[in-house]
């Protein structure tokens, strides 16, 4: 049968399954992941399809863009862009909206929550109470947070919130970005190495990426120290996760609290076995608030998309490809 809703190809089921529903109700929507045969399918209808949501976690790969000849715009749920094909999506001309800003306060409510749990051991000392070890010892004794050196790696909107929550701890911050941020009222330190020597607890909010991909690497982690412990709620690649695994193992840094991993959902397996670091499975934007906010500007961004051409919030380099394309 006709339809005059535009048609939507979705790479797989959401993260927030009303969101399915929402997007079913818009427009003519076909879910690539429960075609019988995924290829079969592109080959066939791969070019009637302008339109594609998918989220950071799904991704999109090349093969998927380069059967959409016709695709001129992505609305992802989520505020990473690693997992999506940039030079396939750059060749194709396809614009690329996503859903900054309204994760920012959970993400960082967590990143306290894993660096307040790494250094008291909250945990560690949960598991210490279930297992009945408190009638025969007593728990071991822990770092304070409250007036400690924080560094953070990506001053952008989540560090700077992760910064505002660390105000209320009476903590000294201090961060590393490619370049300083134009009135940031924190110090800058012009190199990861220097900004994980100065610091107590070094958190990652820095995206993922081929730029960033191992930076926290073993001489960083060294230069943190015993005494130091590492936060990271951006994305896994940026951590070096076997060196982070030896270094909390010989207890060359004292801690850590992981949100995000280097091949999701398989933490590197010395990590399991380890009391000093605390281990999420990507939650940090899990809170019914932040995704039905994300969900609201996934449908946005495709909604204002066909309506004028731009989208509500569009990743920097795709905006950076149409800047270049206007000048042109």
């Amino acid at each position: 049968m006709a339809t005059s809703r535009p048609r939507v190809l979705q790479y797989g089921k959401m993260p927030l399954p009303q969101l399915d529903a929402e997007l079913a109700q818009a427009y003519e929507v076909s879910i690539l992941s429960e075609q019988p045969d995924p290829a079969r399918f592109l080959a066939e209808h791969g070019s009637q399809f302008e339109y594609l949501v998918t989220s950071a976690g799904m991704g999109l790969p090349a093969h998927v863009v380069d059967a959409l000849p016709k695709l001129r715009f992505v609305s992802s749920f989520g505020v990473g862009f690693d997992s999506l094909d940039r030079e396939s999506l750059m060749r194709r001309g396809a614009r690329v909206g996503y859903t900054p800003g309204v994760l920012d306060d959970c993400v960082a409510d967590l990143a306290f929550a894993l660096l307040l749990d790494a250094a008291r051991g909250l945990s560690e000392a949960d598991r210490f109470v279930r297992r009945g070890d408190w009638a025969r010892s007593r728990f071991g004794i822990r770092t304070r947070t409250s007036g400690k050196r924080l560094g953070i790696f990506g001053m952008g909107r989540i560090g700077s919130t992760v910064a505002r929550r660390a105000s209320g701890f009476d903590m000294e911050v201090a961060y590393h970005n490619r370049r300083p941020v134009e009135g940031s009222p924190h110090h800058y330190l012009p190199s990861l190495l220097e900004l994980a020597r100065w610091s107590d607890f070094l958190v990652i909010t820095a995206a993922g990426g081929v730029g960033t991909q191992h930076l926290v690497s073993t001489e960083v982690l060294g230069a943190l120290g015993p005494q130091g412990f590492l936060i990271n709620v951006a994305r896994g690649s940026v951590v070096d996760e076997a060196a982070l695994a030896q270094a909390l193992k010989q207890q060359r840094i004292a801690g850590a609290g992981l949100d995000v991993f280097e091949d999701e959902p398989h933490p590197h397996p010395d990590l399991l076995a380890l009391d000093n670091v605390v281990l999420a499975p990507h939650i940090a934007s899990g809170t019914h608030e932040t995704r039905r906010a994300m969900a609201d500007l996934v449908l946005r961004n495709l909604a204002q998309f066909i309506a004028t051409g731009e989208p509500v919030a569009e990743v920097p380099w795709s905006a950076a490809q149409q800047t270049a394309a206007s000048v042109a």
